[in-house]
């Protein structure tokens, strides 16, 4: 069975998980998922493991994402993007980019994001999506997040539209950022496009579109799990890690990838002295 990584440029209008089914159905596997899912409406990279890979799924550094968004001033939607109903209306004032970028400039750093009504977030078994369409406001507990960086693009005063960058820490909702940003602009507003650019050092630059993608496409996972020492084993270590045995290894950090002739074998953790399996890979 074929094993590997795929990096996609997701169309807008494809739902995450559509866009795993048809590459099952490419690679001939059931076995298959994704880093980070993203909207229908949006578009971007999309990191999907194919057969064993998805194992090592875990193991990507995914804690920041960079995105660029158009943010619609003047509407609020009940989805925060252009799929849902407008719910309410509010003038938008007269801004200029200088107003903008402060504004954006504010949002540096730590606070706190209530996540939205319309996500996958579960409460007490609901999913919150499933709950917000049959009418059932759920109490979605709020969360920190980082924006590392966050940058104005440009203002069009005519569509009053903001077209914005930004680098945040996982679990971040652009949506609800573009929300809290036409809040402090003294408007209402929602996501008209988004488009994700990185998860990690992982680039869009190097995904393909769907209907490009072939079996040759498949990324080695070890070129993209990293922070993680990779440990050639001998025949006689290889036993023993198939078998999920305890190692006395050196300190070689947190976790450690255990790899016999570049096939990935499993992920050992560091307890006490010693190492002890985490998950085989096998």
């Amino acid at each position: 069975m074929l094993s590997g990584l795929v990096l996609l440029d997701k169309q807008e209008g494809i739902p995450s998980r559509k866009a795993d089914n048809r590459l099952g159905r490419l690679f001939s596997t059931r076995k298959i998922g994704h880093l980070g899912t993203l909207d229908p409406f949006a578009s971007g990279l999309l990191v999907i493991a194919v057969g064993k890979a998805t194992k090592l799924l875990p193991y990507i550094d995914d804690s920041t994402k960079s995105y660029i968004a158009c943010l619609k001033l003047g509407a609020k939607t009940d989805t925060g993007d252009l799929t849902g109903t407008i719910i309410k209306k509010k003038e938008v004032p007269e801004l200029d980019e200088g107003q903008i970028s402060a504004v954006l400039g504010s949002f540096l750093g730590k606070s706190s994001q209530i996540p939205p009504s319309y996500s996958a977030i579960k409460v007490n078994g609901q999913v919150a999506y499933k709950a917000a369409r049959k009418g059932v406001e759920l109490q979605l507990k709020p969360r920190e997040i980082i924006v590392q960086s966050i940058n104005l693009v440009s203002y069009d005063r005519n569509s009053q539209e903001v077209l914005f960058s930004c680098t945040v820490s996982k679990g971040t909702y652009i949506r609800v950022l573009g929300e809290d940003i036409a809040s402090r602009l003294g408007t209402l507003g929602h996501l008209s496009k988004l488009r994700r650019l990185s998860i990690g050092h992982i680039l869009v630059s190097n995904a393909k579109k769907i209907d490009e993608i072939t079996p040759s496409d498949l990324v080695d996972p070890l070129l993209i799990v990293r922070g993680m020492k990779h440990i050639e084993v001998s025949p006689e270590t290889e036993t023993y890690v198939l078998n999920g045995r305890k190692l006395a290894l050196p300190d070689y950090g947190e976790k450690v990838i255990m790899v016999k002739a570049e096939r990935p074998l499993a992920v050992y953790r560091r307890e006490g002295d010693d190492y002890v399996c985490e998950r085989g890979l096998f």
